[in-house]
């Protein structure tokens, strides 16, 4: 493989940034208010809903390795990942404006349609998604690099996650005026036209950089060998599940948190605007940490950190909305950069299967990776689902005390739990910053192999 360690320009890194932006158009659309959309819009049980989240999320995880080891054998003038971008990103704003659409029928109907439009929503997510983040793997060769990319992409995702809290809720009210489901249903058509533009965006300014020197001659069966064989992948996507669920889980809890805890559904988009502009912030700037602390240390410590604060904003009572901004604002710088760390970090992963078999499958790296957030994406909305209906919540009316109990739990307790979890698996990961150093350079050696005797 040949390789170009040139510092990526602002406009490689914004333009790579592009796609994460567009993408959490959608996903935090997902994470915040598809649950309370499912339930007291579109007429769901809390139990069904379960149910439905559990089936359509899980069959989908695999369909994620299928693209992952087709975009590796995807060939095309403008790479093997990049093209996807171009491809998928109109059938994504498609597919996400139907999974938001309410049709006019009776029960039996709905849920039949709510099953066919998420599972092909999930289908189109992993077809532009999974090549996506595989494309990190292949802008840059350089770990440092990557860890800022990763810090962009993830800025934007958070910028993306910021405009879908702070305008949600004020665009359903102002296109529904009164009919919600009509509201959701234009509100993200909005977003959707959004992220088709910056997909292309994506497509239009990013650039595979690692390509290969001569056709890699291997079998799915023998990538996926390696992958299982790869310790600190395996380490990263257990992780990836861990923190993906509880951020699953605490981000559909803060609407059922302000609408039925603190009586004031309104007050929670100011709410998750000050939680991303606060993400954002700790996101762009571990980069600037990480050369001190080093990307695993860093991660530990924030994860730990952050579970002792989620325990303490357990108690918070609904007259202490201060106390409660207090906890949110530290929760979200604590956890903001971790994703932008696990994901640079699955990067160094697929070095290191290439620098151990002397084969790279950069796409199913990351496609599997994708498979772990997915993973964590089902337990976690399948749980807080369950959750609700295990305290016996029912929407749009009063709910009892352990109703209430059961959505403060889902705030603070159960995200606590994955934090912990989380913070204390990065331990098992076993390449540290010297290790991955001194991979990858005996990576670029062997690369530059071919180039030295001709060949």
């Amino acid at each position: 493989m040949t390789s170009k360690n040139e510092k990526l320009s602002i406009l490689d890194k914004v333009g790579y940034a592009f796609g994460d932006g567009a993408s959490n158009l959608i996903w935090m659309s997902f994470i915040y208010f598809q649950l309370n959309f499912y339930t007291d819009v579109f007429g769901l049980a809390a139990s069904a809903l379960a149910t439905m989240l559990l089936v359509t999320r899980t069959w989908d995880m695999f369909f994620d390795v299928f693209i992952g080891t087709i975009a590796d054998r995807t060939r095309t003038r403008w790479g093997r990942f990049r093209p996807y971008l171009l491809w998928m990103a109109l059938p994504f704003g498609i597919m996400s404006v139907a999974t938001f659409t309410t049709p006019a029928a009776g029960p039996t109907f709905k849920l039949i349609y709510a099953y066919v439009t998420l599972s092909l929503m999930m289908v189109v997510y992993s077809a532009i998604n999974v090549p996506y983040s595989a494309l990190m793997g292949v802008v840059s060769a350089d770990s440092q690099e990557r860890t800022s990319l990763s810090s962009w992409r993830f800025t934007f995702a958070f910028l993306g996650g910021l405009v879908v809290q702070f305008s949600t809720l004020r665009l359903v009210a102002f296109f529904g005026k009164g009919n919600q489901a009509h509201g959701y249903q234009m509100t993200v058509g909005v977003y959707a036209v959004a992220a088709v533009i910056l997909f292309l965006a994506a497509f239009a300014t990013t650039r595979e950089r690692v390509q290969p020197v001569q056709e890699q001659k291997t079998s799915r069966t023998r990538d996926l060998l390696d992958l299982a064989a790869n310790t600190p992948w395996l380490v990263l996507c257990g992780l990836g599940i861990l923190s993906v669920c509880f951020v699953s889980i605490r981000g559909a809890a803060i609407v059922f948190y302000f609408k039925y805890y603190l009586g004031s559904v309104g007050a929670a988009a100011t709410f998750m605007v000050v939680g991303s502009i606060m993400s954002v912030a700790g996101t762009f700037l571990i980069q600037y940490v990480t050369p001190f602390t080093g990307r695993k240390n860093a991660f530990i410590g924030l994860m730990l950190l952050s579970t002792v604060v989620l325990v303490f904003s357990y108690w918070v009572r609904p007259d202490q909305l201060a106390l409660l901004y207090v906890y949110n604002i530290l929760y979200c710088i604590l956890t903001g950069p971790t994703s932008a760390l696990l994901w640079a970090m699955f990067a160094d992963t697929a070095d290191y299967s290439e620098w151990r078999t002397g084969r790279r499958a950069t796409g199913l790296v990351y496609s599997a990776s994708g498979m772990s957030n997915k993973f964590g994406w089902v337990i976690g909305g399948a749980l807080a689902a369950s959750l609700l209906a295990l305290y016996g919540f029912k929407a749009n009316v009063m709910q009892t005390a352990e109703g209430l109990h059961g959505i403060r739990i889902l705030m603070a307790l159960a995200p606590a739990a994955g934090t912990l979890l989380a913070g204390l698996g990065m331990f098992l990961y076993p390449l540290n910053e010297e290790a991955t150093r001194k991979l990858q350079t005996e990576l670029a050696q062997k690369r530059a192999q071919p180039a030295l005797t001709g060949e």
